[in-house]
């Protein structure tokens, strides 16, 4: 078994866990200074950022008010490309931003266990290729968006809405190219209508194909977004209901059946939509997108309710953070909760209690699988919250570093300062 040291380990390398590496590595100390600090990030997939590049997920989603580190991965990586990421442009440019922290990356490297000492994680061993790895650290930080490494130090954790325990559906991110005479047909959200030039509204037959058998029962809205290239779109529309994330063949039976979801689909809009005859898959995610999955119980749980107040909390590390309840209805087409555009809250704060995972001391989340609600996770779970989640966390690490502490010892008001947060 190989031993590999570090200050910081992080699992995960999508926007969260990039944020947080770079968080740490930038972080200043109790005396003003950036020390050198020992990073390492450990990624399951063959190339950084999750959800952004292996899942596809080309649009930043969701706002915050707090400039992070976030900000400047986004504007490297759009480029000119207005909320649309190029996705091989991400990974040149994440990769690199890793390289220049002095992050080191551990790709196709699988978390498998913790050795704990009471509440203490003391080392993550890890998989690569039939290696044997022990990471040991002074800090650990779950981005894997499925709570891995939380549940495998003993973290309690939930899944699903209450009731029936249903978590939203999964779907493959693809686009298409070869629309001729492009009429400019966007459809970012179920109340964006448009009228083709044939005198048909778009969502109106969207809704009608469902009901018709002409798309799958649990599509009825085929989304189209803008990419920086003519005649291109991003389509977001291939919904599996009833799937577990957390289960191999209910994963890869998802994944069989998304697959023929887009031909059925790109079949639609070459029958119905003017100038989209001739269109043609051009790109799709290496892996199936998760939406939902573990939510790891901490000191504080995330409720709608604090959203739709739009609560303020004294240990705030996201500050006015706004998106959409969206929720993709684990049951069915469209969204669980309304006919139309999903509930939108007031600006809300996320509190670094969110982060910390009961019973555990030195192990801090971010990302989606923070602690907090079915619905509440709904808004939370997009790329530039994840990401400004991400940066408190790297910064708290760094703290917990330096100094030796555990997690709930962190001066919060310096991991408010970079994050551009005052209290």
């Amino acid at each position: 078994m190989k031993l590999l040291n570090y200050d910081i380990v992080i699992a995960g390398a999508g926007p969260a866990g990039i944020a947080a590496a770079l968080g740490a590595a930038r972080a200043k100390n109790a005396n003003g200074n950036v020390p050198q600090r020992k990073i390492a990030i450990i990624e399951r997939y063959g190339v950084v950022g999750g959800g952004l590049t292996s899942s596809y997920v080309r649009p930043f989603l969701g706002t915050v008010e707090n400039e992070n580190v976030g900000c400047e991965i986004e504007q490297l990586i759009t480029e000119n490309c207005k909320y649309m990421s190029p996705v091989e442009s991400a990974k040149v440019v994440l990769t690199q931003l890793l390289h220049e922290a002095g992050v080191d990356l551990y790709l196709q490297t699988q978390v498998n266990a913790v050795e704990k000492d009471g509440g203490d994680v003391k080392s993550i061993l890890a998989d690569f290729r039939g290696e044997k790895l022990k990471f040991t650290a002074d800090a650990f930080l779950d981005c894997t968006g499925d709570g891995d490494l939380s549940v495998l130090s003993g973290a309690e954790f939930e899944m699903g809405r209450e009731g029936d325990r249903l978590v939203q559906p999964v779907s493959i991110m693809f686009t298409i190219d070869g629309i001729e005479n492009d009429y400019g047909l966007l459809c970012e959200h179920e109340e964006h209508y448009t009228v083709l030039p044939n005198g048909k509204e778009y969502l109106d037959l969207c809704h009608k194909a469902c009901a018709s058998g002409e798309l799958p029962p649990s599509v009825n809205i085929v989304r189209l977004y803008a990419t920086a290239i003519p005649g291109e779109r991003m389509v977001n529309a291939t919904q599996m209901n009833h799937v577990n994330p957390l289960d191999p063949l209910s994963l890869s039976n998802a994944e069989y059946e998304l697959r023929m979801q887009v031909q059925q689909i790109v079949a639609f809009l070459q029958n119905n939509v003017p100038g989209f005859e001739h269109v043609r898959v051009n790109g799709s995610c290496t892996t199936t997108g998760v939406r939902e999955s573990r939510r790891i119980c901490g000191d504080y749980t995330m409720t709608a309710e604090d959203l739709f107040a739009g609560k303020r909390f004294d240990d705030a590390v996201v500050e006015d953070a706004m998106f959409v309840i969206d929720i993709h209805n684990p049951d069915g087409a469209g969204q669980a909760e309304t006919d139309g555009c999903p509930h939108k809250p007031e600006p809300y704060e996320i509190p670094y209690r969110a982060f910390l995972p009961k019973g555990l001391d030195n192990l801090i989340v971010a990302g989606r699988c923070i602690s907090g609600d079915h619905r509440a996770h709904a808004s939370y779970r997009v790329m530039r919250i994840c990401m400004a989640m991400g940066h408190a966390a790297g910064a708290a690490a760094a703290q917990m570093t330096d100094e030796k502490i555990n997690s709930r010892a962190v001066d919060i008001r310096r991991v408010q300062k970079e994050v551009c947060i005052e209290k």
